[in-house]
């Protein structure tokens, strides 16, 4: 009797739920995308507002978003050449169909620059994309940690505070196995093949998007990308003028300082952009404290079928040296205790060399041009140099002249020989990587 009634129970709540199933997941929003001469959009995205739902368009620009629950949407429907669109679809008591229509823009938009470096759903490629308010809202630290919620990526500092020398593997692969691009640019450095963040203080807060391809990908330049594709995009355009101060303050007297400013559309063509950055950190591992600053501007030209766009990325980093790591006798004793720099002096009393640093000044210039012949194609064309000097400098206790320096035996005087002694390395690099035409066509 008891197993009667509970089955009863059970198939009473069980017809409860499903009476009410689309009130649970059970509705849907379709309907089709189209230009204003009504001609279908195929590969518009559609967007619910504020989640993780959302489609592209099929052939005939329809598209189908399923799952949903009673309540107020706003679809995000945008695609490249023409202005986004807001919509407010109430889902109540039904599904909902409904028709779209997009008006074409009258300026060029910046996505078509990083097109040919993209991957959209349809492809069969392990991808992620952070957009401008994903950026902002997890900008913090250096660029791995902005990178590091997304799947298989795993982000590392040595400093201990995500600010300095940090880098990011993903799927296992370093990162010179890891095709880094900016504005379709490569960024991966042309003799060692890797990414030094350090170099790009606060670069994040210049990037509108970024998009993590995870295995080969779309590759098209710089180093092969047995692991991944990291392609960012450098701010958009942005109609409306702008400005703003961004404070941040964390633990071991980490402090960013983030200022901006922006013109807006002048004269329905020309827009200004800039930024600069402090960033200021002592590190968690003792001595490995760093001192930053950056700066971007850009400068664009839109009309209805041309871009043209110059920017300019500063970076100067002052960076202790961590690279040696703790040795683990240490752990259990002082797991922030930092080896570098270490001696003793005639009186037998340890110190620590005051300059072991790490110094570099990169800037990168990038002209970058888009134009569009048709609706269907569309040729981009970059100049782009990046210029950098730096060296780094290491305090070396009791080396051999000969051995390590190849120095002769030193005689002081006419009885004392000395075939030893303490040395500061100060080892300086200057190095230029440019490309005077890179072009690439965009076909859609």
């Amino acid at each position: 009797m008891k197993k009667f009634f509970l089955l009863v129970l059970v198939l009473f709540f069980a017809g409860a739920v499903f009476s009410n199933s689309a009130d649970y997941g059970g509705y849907s929003i379709t309907g089709r995308v189209s230009g204003s001469n009504g001609t279908p959009l195929v590969g518009a995205s559609v967007v619910i507002e504020n989640t993780l739902l959302g489609v592209y368009t099929g052939k005939d620009g329809g598209f189908a978003i399923n799952g949903l629950r009673s309540g107020s949407y706003v679809l995000v429907v945008s695609y490249m050449g023409y202005d986004t669109k807001n919509v407010k679809v109430d889902v109540n008591g039904g599904n909902v169909n409904m028709n779209v229509t997009l008006e074409e823009s009258s300026l060029m938009c910046d996505e078509v620059v990083v097109s040919s470096t993209r991957a959209n759903t349809r492809m069969p490629i392990a991808q992620s994309t952070m957009n401008k308010e994903d950026v902002k809202n997890n900008n913090t630290y250096d660029v791995p940690y902005l990178l590091e919620m997304m799947p298989s990526v795993v982000a590392t500092s040595e400093g201990g505070t995500g600010i300095g020398n940090t880098s990011l593997r993903i799927r296992g692969t370093d990162m010179t196995r890891i095709n880094v691009t900016v504005n379709g640019i490569p960024l991966n450095d042309a003799e060692s093949q890797g990414v030094y963040w350090v170099d790009l203080p606060d670069f994040a807060s210049s990037v509108d998007n970024v998009q993590v391809q995870r295995g080969v990908g779309t590759s098209t330049n710089g180093a092969g990308a047995f692991g991944a594709t990291v392609n960012f995009q450098t701010t958009t355009l942005d109609a409306d003028p702008y400005a703003g101060v961004d404070l941040l303050g964390g633990s071991y007297n980490t402090l960013k300082t983030t200022a901006r400013i922006g013109s807006g559309l002048i004269d329905k063509h020309f827009t200004f952009d800039g930024r600069y950055s402090q960033i200021h950190s002592d590190g968690y591992i003792e001595r490995g404290g760093s001192d930053h600053k950056s700066m971007f501007a850009s400068a664009a030209y839109h009309d209805e079928k041309n871009i043209v766009r110059f920017n300019a990325i500063y970076g100067e980093e002052h960076t202790a040296i961590t690279w040696e790591g703790t040795p683990d006798f240490m752990m259990n004793v002082d797991r922030r205790y930092n080896p570098a720099g270490e001696y003793t002096n005639m009186f037998g009393v340890t110190s620590f060399y005051n300059d072991q640093k790490d110094n570099y000044w990169q800037t990168h210039y990038q002209l970058i041009t888009s134009h569009s012949f048709s609706d269907n194609l569309t040729v981009n064309a970059t100049f782009h140099l990046t210029d950098g000097k730096g060296y780094y400098e290491e305090y070396k206790d009791d080396k051999n002249f000969n051995q390590y320096y190849g120095l002769p035996y030193l005689v002081a005087g006419k009885r004392y020989g000395y075939n030893m002694g303490d040395f500061i390395h100060r080892k300086w690099m200057n190095n230029a990587f440019m490309d005077r035409f890179f072009p690439y066509l965009s076909l859609v």
